[in-house]
């Protein structure tokens, strides 16, 4: 596969994540920050990374992997925004067995949970992706250059 294809496929499949992740957080929370769409890009990659290179495993361990992977870009990330720049972009001080704030165990259980569902929609939009969009754009490129 070209680096081109590669990169754009990844680039469409991180801006598709960063915004589920944002409407997520805006039907869960009722609103959200636009770093979560980095956040959120990030995340949607590296589940559909571990879903990807991890197959062979289970889908419990799959999604265990996928949670604890979320968990902690979720930390960097909130240690970075809300303790380093101090953005208070979210606050889980509040929720039992929080770390730092930053993040709890209620949300990497149901980080778990929404990745079995995020797993086969990663699969899904990879290949649309690929098929239709890349080929389609690179396949025009070929004509034009011979």
């Amino acid at each position: 596969m070209r680096k081109g294809i590669t990169l754009y496929t990844h680039g469409l499949l991180w801006l598709i994540g960063g915004c589920a992740y944002v409407l997520l957080e805006l039907l869960w929370r009722g609103r959200s920050h636009w770093s979560m769409l980095v956040v959120g890009g990030t995340c949607f990659e590296c589940i559909g990374q571990i879903s990807r290179r991890f197959r062979r495993l289970r889908l419990s361990a799959r999604a265990s992997l996928c949670a604890l992977t979320v968990t902690a870009i979720e930390f960097v990330s909130g240690c970075i925004l809300n303790v380093w720049l101090g953005m208070g972009v979210w606050d889980y001080s509040g929720m039992r067995f929080h770390l730092k704030g930053q993040v709890c165990l209620l949300y990497t259980v149901l980080w778990g949970l929404l990745s079995v569902a995020v797993c086969p929609l990663y699969a899904v939009c990879y290949r649309f992706i690929y098929r239709f969009v890349c080929r389609g754009r690179y396949a025009a490129e070929d004509t034009l250059r011979s």
